[in-house]
Order: structure tokens, then sequence, then C-alpha cells
């Protein structure tokens, strides 16, 4: 993977950023794309276990109890500049959607008040192209319900990366997902500018753009409010380093 280069901005964006801390849960494509920084952040990497390939940099906290998570936030001093969730499961993993809800929506929704009252600038949240807290479908109501739930904290900087279908190879396989992806690779082999990259993304992609995104706010590159990542702010940000 390319290393993410380093801002462009004003001295001094580059000295604060000396000191830039990152908040994960979960991501191993984004854990890749924030050791690939040449600014060198503190990045706390929680999880069930001991996050696997870190850096010098990355300080691992396992915790099998995935409710002490917040807990855990809250007691790193001083507070991370951003706090990145890249938490989320299946059906099929978790045994039902009821359990399923209970990591996408609790647990996500749990540490996102935890990094808000512990006075978080920057959250991102990687979240899944085309849901709505509207939809009639379950998984992309629970995750319209979980962007809606993360918006109404109002952090100074709240990204939310909705990428489409996933490429590449994942901790998990699962069976729909392998079939679409498939198809998706011959498709490319006619054109993946037009006839893939609007509905597919790599996973390598999606970190780098994560990780892009997130610097842009750090720095002060981008107004305060909401700001949703979709296909074409994956591909620029995600490719521009490749």
């Amino acid at each position: 993977m390319a290393p993410i280069a380093p801002s462009t901005g004003v001295k001094a964006e580059i000295m604060l950023l000396q000191e830039f801390s990152i908040f994960l849960t979960e991501g191993t494509q984004i854990l890749s794309a924030l050791q690939s920084i040449r600014q060198n952040p503190t990045i706390f990497a929680i999880g069930r276990r001991e996050t696997p390939n870190a850096s010098s940099n990355t300080k691992s906290i396992a915790e099998p109890d995935s409710e002490q998570w917040a807990t855990k936030f809250k007691s790193i001093s001083p507070t991370p500049d951003v706090f990145l969730s890249a938490l989320g499961t299946t059906r099929t993993q978790a045994g039902s959607f009821a359990a399923q809800r209970t990591i996408d929506f609790d647990l996500n929704l749990s540490l996102a008040r935890a990094a808000k009252e512990s006075g978080v600038k920057t959250y991102v949240l990687i979240s899944s192209g085309a849901v709505s807290s509207k939809s009639r479908m379950p998984y992309q109501r629970l995750k319209g319900e979980i962007e809606d739930a993360v918006k109404a904290l109002d952090f100074p900087h709240t990204v939310i990366v909705k990428p489409g279908l996933l490429v590449g190879k994942r901790q998990e396989g699962r069976l729909v997902e392998s079939v679409l992806q498939t198809i998706c690779r011959g498709m490319r082999m006619i054109s993946q500018t037009y006839l893939t990259d609007w509905w597919a993304q790599d996973v390598d992609v999606i970190g780098r753009a994560t990780v892009a995104a997130a610097l842009e706010c750090a720095e002060g590159k981008r107004e305060k409010g909401v700001w949703l990542v979709e296909a074409n702010d994956i591909l620029r940000l995600g490719k521009q380093q490749t």
C-alpha cells in the first residue's frame, strides 16, 4: 500500500499533527492505512483480541467484554483527536438480527457517546451506501438509524463513509458478496470506471479514503458539520495516493 502523503497545508497544521492520535474500533484495512501516514500518529486500536500486525505507534487494547470499551476509551489521556468506528457484524455471525443490532447500533452509539463526552472533535463511522432509517429492509434501516443517531450527537466533524459492495479479501466470507464480487471482477475487465466504480469499491481504497477524510477534518480543511463520503469521494480520496 502506498503511503498517504502528508497535508500540503501551513506548517502549523503539520506541527499539530505531530501529536495526532486516533482511536479505532475494528477495521484491518483502515489500520493499514493509518500505519502508513507519514505524520506517524498514535493509534489506539481496540478489539476483543490483540491487534495483529501492530506497528510501533499502535497501542492495542484487548478487551473481550465490548461493554467495557467505552470505559477503556474514556481512560485514554489526552483524548484522541479522531474516533474512527469500523464496527459491525452480520446476522449470521451474531446469531440473530436482535444480536446484530446490539453491536451495529447499541455498541456503536455507546462508543460515540463516550467520544462526544470526552471531547473528540472528529468522529468517523463506516456505514454503507443506500441505507435509510425509513427503509423497509431491516439491515438498511439499522444502518440508517445509527447514522441518524451519531449525526444527532453533533460532533464538530461527523464523517460517514458510505461504500458500496466491498471488493477484496475480508476477514469473513459472505456468500452473496462472493457472488457479486465475481460479477464485479468480470465487469471490470470491460470497464471499471463506467460499470463498477459507482457500486463497488476495493477495501484498500475505502481504507485510504476513510483515513484521508479524517485527516482533512482534523487539519481544518473541511467545514464543520456532517460529511457523507460516498462513492465519488471514496474513489477520489482513496485513489489519489496510489
